[in-house]
């Protein structure tokens, strides 16, 4: 992707085609030729609609998601592409059509991948159509006649669930994955979390991959493609914040979801949900809920993905936690705890907060 940074007062080609690409989505009604207030304001209200960090800038990723906008299901040809993957709102309306059709695509991320192609063979088979894997005008139109009215994205939801219903209460066999920043500012404070976590799921017999070592920090789509790789359960990306104001405090934590696409993951909501009660629960820390974002490393990521953010270095209060020790040790302990409340059936579970690892071992749900 290439290097993009365009805010106000900036004007070239590319500041151009996105103030054209906002006008098209209703975001913008004037027409300049530089990046101006009115178009800072229309960038704000697509970063917010897209799940972006709001910023009123475009860097290459809100330029990447004003790409994908421009198209709509019918615009071109879909097809697969392993060297150069078709990307937009026209694949992600399509992947949503299909899995409101019980064709499993996976999850609606707006990519053409191979497990698409596959979903839309699929289709053309049950329609009698020829099963060549791209999305043409005769299959945009047997969609359009065929679309059911069901809940979106209802039987992903479902498939989600089942799978992990499948795996099982257990932690053992689990497969989980820890992405601790590469952040100077947050690097060090990351990994100390991320091994003290590896510790202890391994300890409950759980596979752990960190992402990155001490040493090496790969790009997000390097971490990506080792979560997929390892076949994870689970991704847990280890951060903390900063903001210009140090009043700023508190625990968020982040999944996949777009309100665009009408879509998000179901057991990354549930996740986020539980690792933020814990949390809150046990410690000070405001609670500055959960929140649906598409940032790559939640929404590529095959497994559940949460980013956990777990306070403000902008702030003295959260600074002072995050370098104890005993405060350390409950974040940990916070997380380890929502991993198998995240597992365990709604019966078996316990009042948030109250729960400990030594209690797992009395309910049977690690064995030696």
């Amino acid at each position: 992707m290439q290097n993009i940074d365009l805010s106000r007062g900036d004007a070239s080609d590319v500041v151009l085609h996105a103030i054209n690409t906002l006008k098209r989505l209703g975001l913008l009604a004037s027409s300049p030729t530089v990046f101006d207030e009115a178009v800072e304001s229309s960038v704000k209200a697509f970063q917010q609609e897209r799940g972006l960090i709001v910023t009123g800038t475009i860097n290459s990723s809100t330029f990447q998601a004003l790409e994908e906008a421009r198209w709509k299901l019918g615009d071109r040809v879909l097809s697969f592409n392993p060297q150069n993957l078709l990307r937009g709102d026209d694949v992600a309306a399509l992947q949503s059509r299909l899995v409101e059709m019980g064709f499993n695509c996976g999850r609606v991320d707006g990519i053409f991948g191979p497990r698409t192609e596959m979903a839309v063979k699929e289709f053309q088979k049950s329609v009698g159509g020829k099963a060549d894997g791209s999305c043409g005008p005769a299959t945009v139109m047997a969609l359009i006649r065929l679309m059911q009215i069901v809940s979106g994205g209802t039987p992903a939801a479902l498939r989600e669930k089942a799978d992990r219903a499948v795996r099982g209460p257990a932690l053992a066999n689990k497969i989980v994955v820890l992405d601790p920043s590469s952040d100077p500012s947050d690097a060090k404070i990351a990994f100390d979390i991320a091994q003290r976590l590896e510790g202890r799921l391994i300890a409950l017999g759980v596979s752990v991959f960190l992402t990155r070592s001490a040493q090496n920090h790969p790009n997000d789509q390097e971490r990506i493609e080792l979560a997929n790789k390892a076949n994870a359960d689970l991704l847990i990306s280890i951060h903390t914040d900063s903001y210009k104001n140090e009043t700023a405090h508190g625990v968020t934590t982040y999944y996949y979801g777009s309100e665009a696409h009408g879509v998000h993951s179901v057991v990354g909501e549930r996740f986020a949900a539980l690792v933020q009660r814990e949390i809150t629960a046990r410690t000070d820390l405001l609670n500055c809920r959960t929140h649906a974002k598409t940032w790559d490393i939640l929404r590529l990521t095959k497994a559940p993905a949460v980013r956990l953010d777990l306070g403000y270095l902008t702030n003295p209060g959260d600074l002072a936690r995050l370098t104890d020790l005993a405060f350390i040790e409950t974040i940990v302990e916070s997380i380890m705890i929502a991993i198998q409340r995240l597992y365990l059936a709604t019966e078996n579970d316990a009042k948030t907060g109250t729960l400990r690892l030594s209690d797992l071992r009395r309910a049977g749900i690690r064995k030696d």
